[in-house]
């Protein structure tokens, strides 16, 4: 049977003292949802609240990836996403957290999600993130007590990069807090493709890196099932 993927989604349309309009970034979503229907995955979405999600920097679509996502069945079913609480979760072999600064506003804490996080992880599952996805790692504990995060390579967003994006923005910094938990954090040039694998845990650090990490998930997948 093919893989299943989870791709869980931020709800957040506004964040910050300037009420800044934000959403899921297109490409950090679509670019993985692509590599996931190449490999003929199944590909679910679920929401934390389960009201319908917001899409940010529509100006990318022209983007093929992109705009197969927006006028397939890709953003059909981000649209119609279920909540997270209702989903069993044991039926997916992969979660995967797409980017925006939309879950910098309702992933940091987001008891539920970080449930769901961690028995992925303690099952011996893929769980990957990207950009200001890896957000929703912060605070989840595995069943040892540990932050899933502490010992691991990964990186997200970048101090440099949110200095020159979104500072004013968002509530706190992403790679210090990661840090802060354990991480062992990768930065590369700004704005440059990286992607990570440390075991189950893929992370990437920006747009760029989107594609890098469905590859990655789609590899560690097909070398479970091999």
């Amino acid at each position: 049977m093919n893989p299943k993927v989870l791709i869980i989604v931020s709800n957040a349309n506004s964040i910050g003292p300037n009420h800044r309009r934000t959403g899921t970034f297109l490409s950090e979503v679509a670019h993985p949802y692509a590599e996931f229907e190449k490999a003929g995955y199944q590909i679910d979405f679920a929401s934390l609240t389960g009201e319908s999600p917001f899409l940010d920097a529509l100006n990318l679509a022209a983007d093929p990836d992109n705009l197969k996502f927006l006028t397939g069945k890709g953003w059909q079913d981000m649209h119609n996403a279920g909540k997270l609480s209702d989903v069993n979760i044991d039926d997916y072999d992969a979660v995967f957290v797409p980017g925006g600064i939309a879950p910098m506003a309702d992933m940091p804490e987001a008891p539920e999600l970080k449930k769901v996080l961690a028995r992925f992880y303690d099952t011996g599952r893929v769980v990957g993130a990207v950009c200001h996805g890896p957000v929703s790692l912060l605070n989840v504990k595995l069943s040892d007590g540990s932050y899933i995060v502490n010992g691991k390579n990964i990186t997200s967003f970048t101090t440099q990069e949110e200095d020159n994006y979104a500072r004013p923005d968002v509530p706190f910094d992403l790679q210090t807090a990661l840090t802060e938990q354990g991480a062992i954090f990768h930065a590369a040039e700004p704005w440059s493709a990286n992607s990570i694998a440390d075991g189950n845990l893929v992370t990437g650090q920006n747009p760029a890196s989107a594609k890098g990490v469905g590859e990655k998930i789609v590899a560690l997948l097909e070398a479970k099932n091999a």
